[in-house]
């Protein structure tokens, strides 16, 4: 496990994220690794919390590691992403159910997979240099790893806004967005993770975050029905920053993540967010604009991806559609 410091830390179960090379990406090894630890700690007496982080200062975790997936759809085996994606949403939901607390540090960028790891933990911290977003819809994808969960209760209209533009949160930011809960300096995160571990309980006090900027920004505009209705009232209201990153991003992905965020405001409980995703990455490789959209940002880095997939209504229809026997089913649904 030469990405992952797994290990038992006086009362804690530690999990160190141990790639800063890679910006922590995560990869489908430790998604599976990370599950086996917390299963292995559930009934450990010894083992009262979970602390998750990371080495370097850039990233907690930028994202999954998809270059294996994508190599494996452009070879046609599909299969490769579908195992991924369902292990490490396996993975999310037991972060999110875990019945001792867990949490989460998240220091740089935390993006996509990183949120996956970090955004469902009983406890948030991030710093100065915390930089969240859910920005998939650029490679062609969408929100997952629980992300529509996340988005469907953000205020207001933020999850349509982040979800579309894959826009970056600050400390603040993140906090009022519901991706975060406390606001601690960095400087102060070992001296607590050491009381943590020596303690077993969980005594968290944060400082004043910075101002949220969401917080008074007009996102009205990301009300309208369609994304055709929100482009067309940003044009009107002169959001060129917005109009910017969605005229960036892949029409198919954008019009999934919008109905698939309003559609996880109804959603009783994390599992059906994930299992809906699942719908989208399962078919991603061999359906959407996903391979295409990773070649361009990842693989190529001509930052010129050519959408080519459909977006119309029965078209997201048919990508969120039931997968029948390839469901993804939870254990103890």
């Amino acid at each position: 496990m030469a990405d992952l410091n797994i290990r038992k830390d006086r009362h804690a179960g530690r999990i160190t994220l141990t790639r800063p090379q890679a910006l922590n990406a995560l990869t489908h090894e430790m998604a599976n690794d990370i599950r086996a630890a917390l299963d292995g700690w559930r009934d450990d007496p010894e083992v009262r919390l979970v602390i998750i982080d990371a080495e370097g200062e850039r990233a907690f975790c930028a994202g999954g590691d998809i270059a294996a997936v994508w190599h494996g759809g452009k070879a046609g085996d599909h299969g490769i992403g579908r195992r991924f994606f369902a292990d490490e949403y396996r993975m999310n939901a037991a972060i999110a159910d875990y019945p001792k607390p867990v949490v989460a540090f998240m220091q740089g960028f935390v993006m996509g997979g990183g949120v996956g790891i970090g955004g469902h933990a009983l406890h948030r911290v991030v710093g100065d240099t915390t930089q969240v977003a859910m920005p998939e819809s650029g490679i062609g994808l969408i929100p997952d790893v629980g992300g529509t969960w996340l988005l469907a209760r953000a205020p207001g209209r933020i999850g349509e806004y982040l979800g579309l533009t894959g826009a970056r949160m600050g400390a603040g930011d993140a906090i009022h967005a519901g991706f975060a809960d406390i606001y601690l300096p960095e400087s102060e995160w070992p001296a607590l993770i050491d009381r943590l571990a020596e303690t077993g309980e969980v005594e968290l006090k944060g400082r004043t975050p910075p101002p949220a900027s969401l917080e008074d920004r007009d996102l009205s505009a990301f009300g309208g029905r369609s994304v055709q209705d929100i482009t067309a009232a940003l044009e009107k209201a002169g959001d060129a920053e917005s109009l910017k990153a969605i005229r960036r991003n892949s029409p198919l992905s954008m019009a999934a993540t919008l109905a698939m965020v309003r559609a996880a405001r109804g959603d009783r409980r994390m599992q059906d967010s994930l299992s809906r995703e699942y719908r989208f990455t399962h078919r991603a490789t061999a359906e959407s604009d996903f391979l295409e959209g990773v070649r361009a940002q990842i693989i190529d880095k001509d930052r010129s991806p050519r959408w080519a997939a459909a977006s119309d209504p029965d078209r997201v229809q048919a990508i969120l559609a039931p997968l029948g026997g390839d469901e993804l089913t939870w254990e103890d649904a």
